[in-house]
């Protein structure tokens, strides 16, 4: 069995490989989960180098029976060897899915980037196709175009792995097999305290994209939390994303005694300690945005895992989820509506931890059921 994603480990740092931030936690997860699951398969990585120099290609040891393969990468010095690069790594991508024999499972977590190179695999291999989907990228994009695209390759797969019960019912329309994982359920060990300076901190995980208007909601609400509140922004975006952000800050902590500041991009242990460190974990995006109807956000549930209370903008996506009930809503986006949510919160024990222990119980029986070994022995 093969996994095809965009993936490199927290110890191969120094490469600086293409990776999506947003889906590196659960994809760690997933990884673990199908290994005690008693499934053996490799990983194939379609993640090159972010810097200008060339990268070898790699394949290393995860766990016992399972190994992550790293392509060859040219570097992205300019323009033309950017595109070469692209071009070279779906070469390699090829070839290395090619080898899979007819009825094997490949598992394929959405991209736009192969998602042509699969069809051909598809085709040619017979191969079982298991695809993974977060959301329908052309719906984030407002590209109707793209997301026909997309809908139209969902269809190939014989099998599927949701977010949501809700994008399940839209792409699985032929009742094909499929599980739902909400995000990461792993509870992770303690690794550090609450901050202790009499403050409740709030933290805000994710993109700092406009269009989710997630981050910017979150720093807005700042305006109604008094001094005894610390809102914390963890982010990736670019530069324009960041510049806009910053000057919201300023605006912001001008007319507000709560403080509110950017902390970076923080991914591994650092991530982890961070949450742990704060109270309450934010999931503010717009809930008129097309993608909340397929789309879960998976922050929650690294909120939950690492024992935070989590205040959620109220979504059917979120509200009819196995974690809906354990969730504090809001009605409105609205800065003062986010602000009254927190500010509603008193108790900051929670018991989320042991709900993601249950799921991921669940999820392991599941996957290993799905993945084509009804009789894996789960660790």
């Amino acid at each position: 069995m093969k996994y095809l994603t965009f993936y490199d480990t927290d110890t191969n740092k120094a490469e600086n490989r293409n990776i999506v931030l947003s889906s590196s936690n659960k994809l760690s997860y997933m990884f673990e989960a199908m290994h005690d699951a008693g499934l053996d398969f490799d990983i194939v990585s379609a993640s090159g180098a972010l810097g200008n120099r060339p990268l070898s290609a790699k394949k290393t040891p995860l766990f016992e029976g399972v190994h992550l393969w790293l392509p060859a990468s040219l570097g992205r010095p300019c323009k033309p060897v950017r595109v070469l690069d692209r071009l070279f790594i779906r070469i390699q991508l090829f070839f290395k899915l090619f080898g899979m024999k007819k009825g094997e499972t490949l598992v394929v977590y959405h991209s736009l980037f192969y998602m042509n190179l699969v069809k051909v695999i598809k085709r040619l291999k017979k191969v079982k196709l298991v695809l993974e989907l977060e959301e329908i990228y052309g719906d984030v994009m407002e590209d109707v175009r793209v997301s026909q695209k997309e809908l139209d390759f969902c269809k190939l797969a014989d099998a599927y792995i949701f977010p949501t019960e809700l994008l399940n019912e839209k792409i699985n329309i032929a009742n094909k097999p499929s599980v739902i994982i909400h995000g990461t359920y792993k509870v992770e060990e303690k690794l550090a305290d609450r901050f202790n300076d009499g403050k409740i901190h709030i933290v805000y995980a994710g993109t700092l994209d406009p269009r989710k208007g997630g981050a910017s909601a979150t720093v807005e609400a700042g305006e109604f939390l008094d001094g005894r509140y610390h809102i914390h922004i963890l982010g990736f975006g670019g530069d324009e994303e960041k510049k806009i952000l910053f000057d919201e800050i300023e605006r912001v902590s001008k007319g507000s005694d709560c403080k509110v500041t950017y902390d970076g991009l923080l991914s591994g242990e650092e991530y982890l300690k961070f949450l742990q460190s704060c109270h309450i974990g934010l999931s503010t995006q717009n809930p008129n945005a097309k993608f909340n109807d397929t789309s879960f956000p998976s922050k929650i549930l690294s909120y939950m895992a690492n024992g935070l209370k989590v205040v959620s903008v109220r979504i059917p996506a979120i509200e009819t989820s196995a974690i809906g009930t354990h969730i504090s809503y809001y009605e409105e986006q609205t800065p003062q509506k986010i602000a009254e949510a927190i500010k509603n919160i008193k108790n900051f024990e929670s018991e989320s931890q042991n709900v993601i222990s249950k799921l991921d119980e669940t999820f392991m029986l599941k996957i290993a059921k799905l993945l084509g070994d009804e009789h894996a022995v789960v660790c």
